[in-house]
């Protein structure tokens, strides 16, 4: 494979429909504040698209070759790739090399702290795929917490204060309602490879019972905490069509209705990034 073919191919394992999601998550500790003339923000804006993506994703490819090979939402540029096995024994390095600069340059600009954010990076990942996490119903999960990594890279590169504990929570359990629902799109092709994601453990209709319980909780915080109702009435939305879809919604997504949520998904991203950024709307509200 050519220097060109090679680049494409890690793109699309980086799968470049979650950048815009990433992207939301990162600006949120930059509500209302003017930093786009600070090189740190570009970086770390740069990183959580590609860099990140390729970490996350690529060594979760690494280890799910076979449930891969069955699931028929993998090999998009939407959902990630199908990597051959070529690519596969070529991938870690890849990785690496696709890491380093980008370490150099954040210790260049905030210090050796952010050695220890990649190593709080890698340990998440590693626990996850290398101490086999995803195969461990409910730790699985937990382990997606790890996405607030992002909020604490942002606070550290542009040195602005760590975002507030509520939207904390409510990120990381934003994360682990995405991944409940990732899991119920892959529930036939895991139980094949017998992988033991929680949605297969436990099945389709408590999972989807789990996802909105952790919604009702999300519009709990958001009307509790946050400055923006919106957030509350979009969670509590979210929950109502879950609950009708665990009532009369068929126990396999239809491969449609999952290219439709996620392209869907990413038009509201990309259209709420500045609301969010420029009212503050998971800042606290002045009643907290």
């Amino acid at each position: 494979m050519n220097c060109w073919g090679t680049t494409v191919a890690l793109v699309k394992i980086s799968r470049p429909g979650f950048w815009l999601t990433a992207l939301w998550f990162y600006l949120l500790p930059f509500a209302q504040q003017d930093m786009f003339a600070s090189v740190g923000f570009w970086l770390g804006a740069t990183y959580v698209c590609f860099p990140l993506g390729l970490l996350i994703y690529g060594w979760n490819d690494l280890t799910d070759t076979q449930t891969d090979a069955l699931n028929p939402r993998k090999d998009s540029w939407l959902f990630g790739a199908r990597p051959d096995n070529d690519m596969i024994h070529r991938l870690p390095w890849l990785i690496l090399l696709v890491q380093v600069p980008f370490l150099v340059a954040f210790v260049a600009i905030a210090g050796l702290k952010m050695i220890f954010w990649f190593a709080m990076v890698l340990l998440t990942n590693a626990t996850y795929n290398g101490l086999n996490f995803k195969q461990q119903p409910f730790l699985d999960i937990l382990n997606q917490a790890g996405y607030v990594l992002v909020f604490v890279l942002a606070s550290w590169l542009c040195d602005m204060p760590q975002l507030n504990a509520p939207a904390m929570i409510f990120s990381g359990l934003f994360a682990m309602i995405s991944h409940i629902f990732g899991q119920l799109m892959d529930v036939e092709p895991d139980r094949l490879a017998g992988r033991r994601s929680t949605a297969v453990y436990i099945g389709v209709r408590p999972a989807k019972v789990l996802l909105i319980s952790m919604m009702l909780v999300e519009s709990i915080i958001a009307w509790q905490f946050f400055s923006g109702w919106y957030v509350g009435v979009l969670m509590l939305a979210g929950a109502t069509f879950f609950i009708f879809d665990t009532i009369f919604g068929p126990d396999r997504y239809p491969m449609w209705f999952n290219k439709t949520f996620f392209i869907g998904w990413n038009i509201v991203v990309l259209l709420t990034m500045h609301l969010i950024w420029k009212f503050g709307l998971f800042q606290l509200s002045d009643l907290t």
